[in-house]
């Protein structure tokens, strides 16, 4: 945890035990860097993270004040606690067929994260489109074998260095977004029978990724807040000859955990202890609340032989241009290219000279300062209406970045009934049992709140939650 972060901690629990009421005012920033020993900027930034949050508001030349917040903040869900034992993957069937149903006009789009089109940049990113259709038309038309544009691989390489990560264009490999470079990466490092570890619960993608390649999941212990037990991993590592790790230490998916920087400098080491293949999905990284953009996990990897980062645009400009990218070791980069070449030949080359043109003149910075403000407020407003609707006692992740919510209810519960309810009332949640291996989390849901706020959600979000108060004693299948 970043000092700053330690600080917004720290006004925070003093709101909640009522030392500043709410609609109060907060003292100066000189008056808090005294009183907690820190400097102004670390202040102002810890007030930043806050107001992000929804905890505090800004009044012009007045200073902050306590936002008014007559609902409780619910408890956060306690470390997972899987059972850690290689296992193939089941039930991912289920995800096509959520998405197939969901994607159907009039539908309240709850389940998959895929941000509403009011949180992309179009406009902005339609005038580099046509600018690069006009100017490079005969080049948009043919491929662009891998590695990929010259001009968008350049760009990535100076992005990353907003994530510490110091990279030359000659090891990034653009991918047909961020789900090929994680299935390329698998495939590049393991084969069929092959153990991966991932934290639990996880991204269900990745979790087809491992079923298509027939690899064995092996589920590690996560805490909602840090991300991946360490010394689990590690004890794991100890009994299974494990091929990969693949992780989301930025914001994951579904948790929305951080891992602190410690924490990743500690997995780095551990890997090269047992080598092991570190795979890092990254593509929530530009989404944090706060104003500083964390550090990968990749930076901690001095050697460059630990470590394979992958990500896409799919969650920042557009999920329909499918262009992501991965950084790999030098040893790995040949294979990792020609399975990208035999698999699909290309990444589209039109999206790839649009983003490039965005990219470089700025409009991506200036859309991710205001799409992150925008989230940070979705995922309060969501928070504060489960607070207020769903049962006593539910339990609500509390990330720092991203737009995902991961909703623990109480023991009995099948989400999965409740999901084929909602499909029918034409709203879309994800179940808890896709984000795990073993079909675990049958009482979890994952709610994206990437979407508009409107009086149509907000009712249905009380619908669900009078679901919810009628379903909770009913005994969950097994």
């Amino acid at each position: 945890m970043t000092l700053y972060h330690d600080i917004a901690a720290k006004i925070r629990d003093h709101i909640d035990a009522g030392v500043y009421p709410p609609s109060s005012r907060l003292p100066g920033v000189r008056r808090l860097s005294q009183q907690f020993g820190v400097s102004v900027s670390t202040v102002v930034q810890a007030q930043w993270q806050l107001e992000n949050s929804g905890v505090l508001e800004a009044r012009p030349r007045s200073g902050y004040y306590v936002s008014q917040r007559n609902w409780p903040q619910p408890d956060t869900p306690a470390p997972s606690q899987p059972d850690t034992k290689p296992t193939p993957v089941t039930g991912q069937e289920l995800v096509l067929q959520l998405a197939q149903a969901a994607n159907q006009p009039g539908f309240v789009q709850l389940g998959a994260a895929v941000p509403d089109a009011s949180f992309m940049p179009m406009r902005a990113f339609q005038r580099s489109m046509t600018k690069v259709a006009r100017l490079h038309g005969m080049r948009a038309a043919n491929y662009a074998f891998p590695p990929g544009l010259p001009e968008l691989l350049q760009q990535i390489a100076r992005r990353m260095y907003l994530a510490a990560s110091r990279v030359t264009a000659g090891r990034i490999l653009i991918t047909n977004g961020c789900q090929e470079a994680l299935a390329l990466a698998l495939q590049t490092v393991a084969q069929p029978g092959d153990i991966i570890a991932i934290e639990s619960p996880t991204f269900y993608g990745l979790l087809q990724a491992i079923e298509s390649l027939g690899m064995k999941a092996l589920e590690i212990p996560t805490d909602p807040q840090t991300g991946i037990s360490l010394p689990a991993l590690e004890l794991a590592l100890e009994q299974w000859p494990v091929q990969a790790c693949v992780l989301i230490p930025n914001f994951g998916n579904p948790l929305g955990s951080l891992m602190p920087d410690a924490h990743k400098q500690q997995l780095v080491k551990l890997a090269k202890r047992h080598r092991l293949m570190l795979i890092e999905d990254d593509i929530y990284g530009d989404l944090g609340f706060s104003h500083e953009r964390p550090r990968s996990l990749h930076s901690f990897d001095a050697e460059g032989v630990n470590v394979i980062y992958c990500s896409s645009f799919s969650k920042t400009i557009a999920q329909g241009l499918r262009i992501g990218w991965m950084v790999l070791p030098e040893t790995y980069f040949p294979r990792a290219e020609y399975l990208k070449y035999v698999t699909n030949l290309a990444a589209p080359t039109l999206p790839q000279l649009a983003i490039a043109d965005f990219l470089a003149h700025g409009s991506y910075e200036r859309h991710l300062r205001q799409v992150r403000n925008r989230y940070a407020q979705q995922v309060s407003l969501f928070t504060q209406a489960i607070s207020q609707y769903f049962p006593a006692g539910t339990k609500v992740t509390q990330p720092k970045g991203g737009f995902v919510l991961w909703v623990e209810l109480a023991e009995g519960v099948d989400t999965l009934q409740l999901t084929q309810r909602m499909l029918k009332q034409k709203a879309s949640i994800a179940p808890g049992q896709i984000f795990s291996a073993t079909q675990k989390y049958r009482n979890c849901i994952r709610l994206s709140c990437a979407q508009p706020w409107t009086e149509e959600l907000e009712i249905m979000l009380k619908e669900l939650g009078g679901w919810l108060q009628q379903t909770q004693q009913e005994p969950c299948k097994q």
